[in-house]
Parts: C-alpha cells; structure tokens; sequence
C-alpha cells in the first residue's frame, strides 16, 4: 500500500525534526492555515441572531466548505505528482506537517520537567498550552493528570487518527481528516456561540475517530506492563468519558500506568463534573509523566512497524 508507506515516511519526518520554528515563521502550519480559514467562515456565517437552525445549517455549510477545500486540494496535488516511488515519497513529505508526534512529546515533557523539581508554575504554563481548562487551581496531581490525558487524547487524535486515514486514503485521506479534526477544535463546543454552528463539524469528528480512537487504545493496553489490567479498565471505564472516544486511550493509559485520570475540572469560571477513570487507583506523581512518555514512545515504534507491514501487503 503506497499510503502506508508515505504516512510511515511523513512518521519519520516528524520524528526526526518536527516542523521546524523557521519553516513556521516563514510559510506558518496547514493547520494554521485551515484555522484562519474557519475563523473567516465563522466571522462571516456564524450569526448571533440567527434561529438555531439556521446556525446548524450555517455551520454544517463551513464544515463542508473546509473538508472539501482540504480534500480537493490533496486530490489536485496527488495528479501532479509522479508515479512509483518518487510519487510515494513525495505524498509522505507532503502529508509530513499534518502528523504531531515530536511536539506532543515536546509538549509533555515541557511539563515534566518542571514538575520534577518541583516547579509548579513553571508546569501550570506549560500545561496550559496543551489543555483548555484552567491550570492556575491545579495541584501537582492535578498538573500531572491534564498532561496524562492530553497525551493519551492526542496520540489519537493528532497521530494515529490521521496516519490511520492517510494510510487506507491516501493524502486525500490525512487532508480530509486534519479538517475535520480541527473543524472541531475550533467550532466544536457546547457553547452559546458554538452549540449549534459546531454541530456538525464535531459529529463527524466523532465518527473519524471512531476506530483510531480504539486502535490507540489497545495499544497503550498491549505495549504495557500490565495488558491484562489495561484492556480490562478500557473496556469497563472508556465509557465514562464525556467524548465517544477520547475515553478510549485514556482509560487504556489509566490501567497502563495504574492511576486515576479525569475527574471534575475548571474551565474559566466552571465546574465540570466529569467521573473519575480508573477512580481507586492513585493520583499520578511527577515521575509518572515519563512513565507515560515511555509508553508513548513505545506506541510510535509499534505504530511505524505497522505502517512498514501494511506498506509490504
């Protein structure tokens, strides 16, 4: 499959130097570029006296507006570049800045390490560059727990999720998914402004990430050293996670490293009183957050095989 293979080339890339910050100054990000384009479409269709409805259908146009624009941008690329090998290296170089996996352990160990020494401020602002809730009432335990779950969440979500649909779809499929993807973390909240106009945008991020979500999941549960104890508070616990599937990876890493993630959370001036996963067991210690980090390398590695197997079918 030439889609496995260039999403295990783009892997690589990412791996080897990310997206580098004077390649960003000079060009920016395709997913910054799909952010000001939904910030656009949101300025303009988004209106605040607008019927329910009409907000829905408002958002469900910006939604199909992106992912097409994304997707057909892929499809004229992929008709102009050539065939065999060369074709399917440059498809994994293109696909290469749509794949997270060196900034979010960049951004994980950012946290770490002043957690460690027992710098909780310096923590709080690292922390709160990868989570939305508000780290300044966050203990250590609290600190810790943010950064596990955003771990677990975004190795589906910014990894597996987009090299699953790069690999069966091509680039067409990893440009689709990246829309959908951010689509719904800008325009997908239950908010006043968003519960309607992000309707659709987070619907269909649901159903993207349906199998990535499980995939990533019972690979936490199978790369650790307790599979058994893993799979088992998977299967009890994913549920209890407000998303369909974020639940998924969190509660397979929560049995991985034996410890408690979610539980209520603040977000500006409110309460979320989501349930514990994996409840009895202990809050997690500074030092479980490279414990996470290993298993998160060890999911990479067995990611990459995968894609080399699929490649060789």
């Amino acid at each position: 499959m030439s889609g496995a293979l260039s999403m295990l080339i783009a892997l690589g890339l990412d791996a080897a130097i990310g997206w580098p910050d004077g390649l960003y100054r000079r060009i920016g990000h395709p997913v910054t570029w799909l952010g000001h384009l939904i910030a656009a479409l949101d300025r303009r269709l988004n209106r605040e006296t607008a019927t329910g409805p009409a907000r829905f259908r408002a958002g469900l146009a910006t939604t199909l507006i992106v992912i097409a624009l994304a997707t057909g941008a892929a499809l004229a690329l992929c008709r102009v570049l050539p065939g065999g090998w060369a074709g399917t290296v440059l498809a994994g170089v293109l696909a290469w800045p749509l794949v997270a996996a060196r900034s979010m352990y960049a951004h994980v160990s950012a946290v770490s390490r002043p957690l460690r020494v027992g710098d909780l401020s310096g923590a709080r602002r690292a922390v709160s560059m990868i989570v939305g809730r508000d780290p300044q009432c966050l203990d250590a335990a609290g600190v810790a727990r943010a950064a596990l779950e955003s771990l677990a969440e975004n190795t589906s979500d910014g990894i597996v999720a987009p090299l699953f649909w790069g690999a069966f779809l091509g680039l067409p499929g990893i440009a689709a998914y990246k829309a959908i993807n951010t689509l719904d973390s800008m325009i997908g909240h239950r908010t006043t402004h968003h519960e309607q106009f992000g309707k659709a945008a987070a619907r269909i991020d649901d159903i993207a990430n349906l199998i990535p979500a499980r995939l990533t999941g019972l690979m936490f549960a199978l790369l650790c050293a307790q599979p058994l104890a893993a799979l088992h508070c998977m299967a009890r616990d994913a549920g209890h996670h407000r998303s369909p599937n974020a639940g998924w990876p969190e509660a397979a890493l929560a049995g991985a490293l034996q410890l408690r993630l979610s539980g209520p959370r603040a977000y500006g001036d409110r309460i979320s009183q989501e349930p514990w996963i994996n409840g009895a067991a202990p809050d997690p210690r500074p030092d479980d957050l490279g414990r996470g980090l290993g298993l998160y390398l060890r999911t990479m590695v067995a990611l990459a095989c995968c894609l080399g197997l699929l490649a060789l079918l």
